[in-house]
């Protein structure tokens, strides 16, 4: 069997996720993806919402489990010596997908091939193979070692049980609803006036801190003065309006840890009636707006959605759902970006 060399390495990732425009929730998931020659392999499928089966979230035996099939020390789950590598993130279901490869042994190296889109038992090569991707051909010491980290360290990686989010603000009302809308997709959430008399053990369950646009800087620099006591390395997020998918989509991007050279979205601006968006690969953008009216009330507008190739875009905004306070949230599957709307 030829087929050139390909690095294997492993690196964090995460699907976003978020109250979507139609009132839609998407389970946020943290998991393991796999880097091959040095690029997330999930990217070189265009516009797929999966996650590889290495995800934080499964039980540690199960977790264990697969790593162990991935090393091929148990038996394929599929027929033909098949492997799922990317599945449904809402339930891991087969039946609403799966990117499945035969994955082999050739001596000391490891072979990933014949990737193919699955929905049944048997995978249809002719009608839904990948047929642009692969084989990969990876040297078995360094594909063991990768894959074995993961087993020493008992986990995906060491942020990925911070899912959890301190809430400090005024507005009682809101925060119970953004507490609710976060645990609804997968991430705890507490609500706190400040952090004082906290013990440093429970400040380091969380890994975002939000807050409300009435709190001050006094108390802002009281919670971060906490969590450095505690050494803890958390995000902080300001939120930016009281409005729960909004304030969602920003503590999403900032419990986002992957590295940013290996994100597929990577720029947003909003500013002059358009909104300039950067992706590194071929994928699908959703950008929504949403706005405060002078009565204070939400107003959400999808703006666009569709599939973007590799480089910088600049999409017009419908006037209308971008005027006065204003904020333009761009979402892929995998990460989320939001900026408010520059006048």
């Amino acid at each position: 069997m030829s087929a050139a060399y390909a690095t294997f390495g492993l690196a964090p990732a995460m699907r976003a996720g978020g109250v979507l425009a139609d009132g839609a929730y998407q389970v946020h998931r943290d998991f393991v993806d796999f880097i091959v020659d040095g690029r997330p392999l999930l990217f070189r499928l265009s516009d797929l919402d999966a996650v590889s089966p290495l995800a934080a979230d499964v039980p540690p035996a199960i977790f264990t489990a697969q790593v162990r099939a991935l090393l091929l020390e148990a038996d394929a789950p599929l027929p033909g010596g098949r492997y799922v590598v990317y599945g449904c993130p809402e339930c891991a279901d087969l039946g609403c997908g799966a990117v499945t490869a035969v994955i082999e042994r050739d001596g000391d190296d490891y072979v990933w091939r014949e990737f193919a889109w699955q929905t049944e038992e048997r995978a249809d090569l002719e009608l839904n193979g990948y047929h642009g991707i692969g084989p990969f051909r990876f040297r078995g010491e360094e594909y063991r070692a990768a894959l074995r980290s993961l087993l020493d360290s008992a986990g995906p990686h060491p942020g990925a049980a911070r899912r959890r989010v301190l809430l400090i603000g005024a507005r009682v009302a809101v925060l119970a609803k953004l507490a609710a809308a976060l645990r609804t997709i997968g991430i705890g959430a507490d609500i706190a006036h400040d952090t004082d008399h906290v013990p440093p053990e429970e400040l380091r369950a969380y890994g975002a801190v939000a807050f409300g646009r009435a709190v001050g800087p006094r108390e802002r620099a009281a919670v971060r003065a906490a969590f450095e006591r505690a050494g803890v390395d958390v995000a902080y997020v300001d939120g930016l309006a009281p409005i729960v998918p909004l304030l969602v989509a920003q503590i999403e991007h900032a419990l986002d840890r992957s590295p940013v050279e290996r994100r597929r979205l990577t720029r947003l601006v909003a500013a002059d009636g358009e909104a300039g968006v950067e992706v590194a690969s071929p994928c699908r953008v959703v950008l929504t707006a949403y706005r405060l009216d002078r009565l204070y009330r939400t107003h959400t507008r999808e703006l666009f959605d569709g599939v973007l190739e590799p480089g910088r875009h600049r999409i017009p905004l419908d006037a209308r759902a971008v005027r006065g306070e204003a904020y333009v949230v761009a979402r892929t599957a995998e990460s989320v970006l939001v900026e408010a709307m520059a006048r």
